[in-house]
C-alpha cells in the first residue's frame, strides 16, 4: 500500500512557475514509477509526465515538454513537478500516481493515486 499526498498548487499568473510535490508513504518508493496527471473540469484525466523508479528515464506529454520537469528524491520519498512558463490551459487538478508496472502515459498501470492539488493559471 502506498499513500500519496500532493502539495504546492495555487494561483499563478500566466508565465509564472510552480513546483508541485508528492510525498509517498512506505519504504519501497524506488520500486515505483511515478506519474503526474491532470484533469480540467469535466475533461478526461490527461498524462503530464512520468519518471522511472531510478529517476533515469523521464517522459513528457508534448503539451508540457520544455516547460515542465519531473524529478524525484528517493531518499525523501518525494516526486516533484517543476512547472515553468505556465499557461491558462495548464489550469487543472494535478494528481500524482504510482505504478509497479513501469513508466507510461496511460493511467491504467498506476495503482495508487493522490487526491490532487489545484493549479490555476490566470491570463
Amino acid at each position: 500500500q502506498v499513500q500519496l499526498v500532493e502539495s504546492g498548487g495555487g494561483l499563478v499568473q500566466a508565465g509564472g512557475s510552480l513546483r508541485l510535490s508528492c510525498a509517498a508513504s512506505g519504504r519501497t518508493f524506488s520500486r515505483y514509477a511515478m506519474g503526474w496527471f491532470r484533469q480540467a473540469r469535466a475533461n478526461e484525466r490527461e498524462f503530464v509526465a512520468a519518471i522511472s523508479g531510478s529517476g533515469i528515464t523521464t517522459y513528457y506529454a508534448d503539451s508540457v515538454k520544455g516547460r515542465f520537469t519531473i524529478s524525484r528524491d528517493n531518499a525523501k520519498n518525494t516526486v516533484y513537478l517543476q512547472m515553468n512558463s505556465l499557461k491558462p490551459e495548464d489550469t487543472a487538478v494535478y494528481y500524482c500516481a504510482a505504478s509497479e508496472s513501469g513508466i507510461g502515459a496511460s493511467p491504467r498501470p498506476y495503482r495508487y493515486w493522490g487526491r490532487g492539488t489545484q493549479v490555476t493559471v490566470s491570463s
